[in-house]
């Protein structure tokens, strides 16, 4: 068996990632593939390792999503100096509470945090400090983000990406699956180092500091209000209330039936069936079974459960269909195509906004939507346009502004580094 390839000696950074041809193919873990973690018993023998262990954490979690229901963590990974590779499977292992306490102290590092977090708060896992590698990359301005071609172009590894989208809920799972899930924190330690020595060099440090405990602590999203009216090509295909209505039963009952059987919705019935079915409106139960979408086996097999719903929907009356726009989320503001119609001061103020943070960001090196985020940029222009169409004196200075992102939950590096250049273009526009 060949050894292992070890990380190149001189990381590579933004501006001179490795070249494609130096990199070398990762297929295995050093240490070769651990034993699953699935039992109570395995689980106190790991957690001892893990805190024999030093340093951060590597932290990975893999779903089922597309198969599914929700986004709950089928495997945990997890990579300490001294430890190596713990398989962590939360349907065998019992209570993860001895491991999430193991898991207090040392710094978690993961790769797109945001991703991975939710699930593994659901299974009572959290980090008191983090370290996001794909953070890292898009504040040092790397074009390409993904794990794989940031350990390629800073370690010069190349890692096998073959299952991200397989069906993790499946059991036992294949060695092949487990190889690939074991590489995802095989290498998430000595990427931290490099990522954390080029951000130092760039004094990008401590805005990575700040977006990773932004990221840590930020609330769970709330919830979307009318999520049906997200149903792909639904928006262009219905304006009609009572097709609406139809729309809305039939998704909430998928969605139903969906939690029932832990599938993912789409396979229970797919989008373009409710679609399908808001659009024609078939009266009766033959109709609805004539839709060739309404032909598959997974279909007819909870058929009186669509017909119910549209059978719902259809005698609902007027004055109980659902509007053709959707209400808005609390805070949330208009589509900013409607702002030049009645709200023209805020329409007049966005562009030079967008351009001030587009100019900034390219200067800074970084993704504009992390310097400040696109939902920001809008209330910024809606707020002051709002006051401006309200005859309100409107203070632009550059302690204001900045005093009005901070207000918005821009972070400290952020209102530092954008506030003056939006004070100056403000102070032009308004």
């Amino acid at each position: 068996m060949s050894p292992v390839p070890a990380p190149a000696p001189v990381p590579g950074t933004t501006a001179h990632p490795i070249p494609v041809e130096r990199t070398r193919p990762y297929l295995r873990p050093a240490e070769d593939l651990p034993p699953v973690t699935d039992s109570p018993t395995a689980l106190r023998a790991a957690c001892q390792d893990l805190a024999a262990g030093h340093g951060p954490v590597a932290v990975d979690a893999e779903r089922a999503s597309g198969f599914r229901y929700g986004q709950d963590a089928y495997l945990i990974q997890l990579r300490r100096e001294g430890t190596g590779t713990v398989l962590v499977d939360p349907l065998g292992a019992g209570d993860l509470h001895p491991l999430a306490k193991v898991l207090e102290e040392p710094e978690w590092i993961l790769h797109a945090a945001d991703q991975d977090l939710p699930c593994l708060a659901e299974r009572g896992l959290a980090p008191r400090r983090l370290f996001d590698t794909e953070l890292a990359a898009r504040l040092l301005g790397r074009e390409h983000v993904g794990l794989g071609a940031v350990v390629e172009e800073t370690l010069g590894l190349r890692l096998a990406k073959d299952h991200a989208a397989a069906d993790w809920s499946i059991r036992p799972l294949p060695e092949s699956w487990l190889v690939y899930a074991a590489l995802d924190v095989e290498l998430l330690i000595p990427l931290r180092q490099a990522l954390a020595q080029e951000l130092d060099s760039q004094g990008k440090a401590a805005w990575a500091a700040q977006e990773f405990e932004y990221e840590r602590t930020r609330p769970a999203r709330s919830a979307k209000v009318d999520p049906w009216r997200k149903t792909p090509k639904a928006g262009r295909a219905l304006r009609n209330r009572r097709s609406l209505a139809v729309l809305r039963e039939m998704w909430t009952a998928r969605e139903a039936l969906a939690a029932d059987l832990d599938i993912t919705p789409s396979k229970v019935l797919p989008h373009r069936a409710l679609v399908t079915a808001a659009i024609m409106r078939p009266t009766s139960r033959r109709k609805l079974m004539t839709l060739h979408d309404f032909s598959s086996r997974q279909a007819r097999l909870h058929m009186e459960t669509w017909w119910q719903a549209l059978d719902r929907a259809l005698a609902l009356p007027e004055e109980e269909l659902p509007p053709l726009r959707g209400p808005l989320a609390p805070g949330e503001l208009t589509s900013p195509r409607s702002w030049a119609r009645h709200h023209t001061d805020a329409a007049r103020l966005l562009d030079p906004v967008r351009a001030a943070v587009r100019r900034r960001a390219e200067e800074l090196r970084v993704p504009q939507e992390l310097l400040l985020a696109p939902d920001t940029q809008r209330r910024l222009a809606w707020d002051l346009g709002e006051a401006v169409a309200a005859g309100e004196d409107v203070d632009v200075r550059a302690g204001a502004v900045k005093k009005r992102l901070a207000a918005m939950d821009a972070r400290p590096w952020q209102v530092e580094q954008v506030g003056p250049t939006l004070a100056r273009t403000l102070r032009r526009v308004v």
